[in-house]
């Protein structure tokens, strides 16, 4: 039995997509960088949807009633933490459709806070950043103290 090694390649890709190779006097935010991240954007939400359509399906092909109690349980308790998993998606797909909005605007890739540039490093890591590394750091900050 052969075990599945993913290439360096594979390790580097953003949900299916080369990481973007800026060119040194290239603008920031221009036509190819907003091509760019629609692209990662769309595929990452193709794929959380996808796995949306995955569960309803398998939901509907495991609605057994099993007559042990604890296995109905463990059957209920796996459901609940699938359709927890499922919420949180749904919201991460809503984030992807504003920072699709955001690149029609051509907004996309500014701190919400300050205005500066996020980074096209810090997009590819988290593609729905809507505040630079400064920003947030100080915002999480902020919410500790008030924890």
């Amino acid at each position: 039995m052969a075990a599945s090694k993913k290439t360096d390649q594979e390790d580097t890709l953003i949900h299916g997509i080369e990481p973007y190779t800026a060119k040194k006097s290239e603008e920031y935010m221009n036509p190819k960088q907003h091509e760019h991240f629609r692209n990662i954007l769309t595929a990452w939400r193709q794929e959380l949807l996808d796995e949306v359509s995955r569960t309803v399906h398998s939901m509907q092909d495991e609605t057994e009633n099993h007559p042990d109690p604890n296995d109905r349980a463990s059957q209920e308790t796996d459901i609940s933490l699938e359709l927890r998993s499922r919420d949180r998606e749904r919201k991460l797909i809503k984030k992807i459709d504003e920072s699709l909005d955001l690149i029609e605007t051509s907004d996309y890739g500014y701190c919400d806070s300050c205005g500066v540039e996020i980074g096209i490093q810090r997009l590819e890591a988290r593609p729905t950043a809507t505040m630079c590394i400064d920003c947030k750091t100080l915002d999480e900050i902020r919410e500790k103290q008030r924890a």
